[in-house]
């Protein structure tokens, strides 16, 4: 390959990178401007329709029939699809968060679709005094878990020079200390009762390669992801089996408001994903209680990417072409004509 040809196709790349993110900063501040008080609307690309979520329950009715669940950040959001959806099977299910009346609420709303016992239970994760007693409670009343879902996050985006050390401290407490007061409580209770258990917890995309912005997050979910993988092989001799879900953009009410207040960057989200369009709790759901269930019991120390192709299509260094239509195509095959024949 020529160094003509090189240098052409970078040249004609570098041109099409600058136009589409010359149109795309404006397609941002054109959100941003009108955004105020509404999420910004977005199209779906063509092709998402290839690649339409399927909501329904993929295992069996029954598949969780008289387990437990503990499921943290269980009352709102992605925490509220898997109970439901755990519910649905057959489990009976404790919720956990700081927010006792949504707990309650989500509990009473769940029970009343699936008949099965959801029991709320007031806690915050950060206090490990706070995690025995609603431990203590969910064995009481439900029994000792067969299923650990540590779902509890805190994150906001902010540029890291702009933090405090206890906004900093705050989300490491959250999302990695909290995780491992949760799997240290229940996993030595596990241990003396000689019962075995399914951990699953929910990280994210960038623990693999960190991100600006969202520096505690990052670092705090890496570690989670550290602490199933080391307990994966330590526990596995006491029946126990460690895994994490790594979900790109799924929008719930919580995470938006936090991490794209003004809607203006849905958008560009769906736009980096391979099938077109946003996550689904219930796909999560899904995948959540697979992994959970007896089903998977020869995965264990894995960390499961879950977003639509975004972190794939955002690290390939020429997907961006995607955006060149057929008659630039033909005029840039012309070009590396040329250049092939000089």
């Amino acid at each position: 390959m020529s160094t003509k040809f090189n240098v052409a196709s970078y040249l004609i790349f570098q041109s099409m990178r600058s136009n589409a993110s010359t149109a795309l900063t404006c397609h941002f501040c054109r959100n941003l401007s009108t955004s105020h008080g509404r999420r910004a609307e977005t199209n779906q690309p063509k092709h998402s329709k290839y690649f339409q979520p399927v909501k329904n329950a993929m295992l069996p009715e029954k598949a969780f029939d008289g387990k437990v669940a503990f499921i943290t950040g269980g009352g709102t959001g992605l925490g509220k699809g898997m109970a439901t959806m755990l519910s649905q099977l057959g489990a009976r299910v404790a919720i956990v968060s700081r927010k006792l009346d949504v707990l309650q609420q989500t509990a009473d709303e769940i029970s009343s679709k699936t008949g099965n016992q959801v029991l709320p239970v007031n806690a915050d994760v950060r206090q490990p005094l706070a995690v025995k007693e609603a431990v203590s409670l969910c064995v009481d009343t439900l029994g000792l878990p067969d299923v650990v879902i540590n779902n509890a996050a805190g994150n906001f985006i902010s540029p890291t020079q702009r933090l405090s050390s206890n906004a900093w401290q705050t989300i490491i407490d959250i999302v990695l200390n909290g995780t491992a007061n949760v799997t240290l409580d229940i996993g030595k209770r596990l241990i003396t009762a000689h019962k075995g258990a399914a951990f699953l917890a929910i990280t994210t995309v960038y623990t693999a390669s960190g991100s600006g912005f969202v520096a505690p997050s990052a670092a705090a979910k890496a570690g989670v992801e550290a602490l199933h993988k080391s307990l994966a092989s330590e526990w596995s001799k006491y029946g126990m089996r460690f895994n994490c879900i790594a979900p790109g953009p799924i929008e719930t009410k919580g995470a938006f408001s936090r991490l794209d207040p003004t809607g203006a960057f849905k958008g560009k989200i769906i736009e980096n994903s391979a099938v077109g369009r946003l996550g689904e709790i219930e796909e999560l759901a899904n995948l959540a209680c697979y992994l959970v269930s007896d089903y998977a019991s020869w995965i264990t120390g894995e960390t499961v990417r879950f977003d639509g192709g975004e972190f794939n299509y955002m690290a390939g260094e020429f997907n961006a072409l995607h955006q060149v239509p057929d008659h630039q195509w033909d005029m840039m095959e012309a070009m590396i004509k040329q250049t092939k024949s000089s």
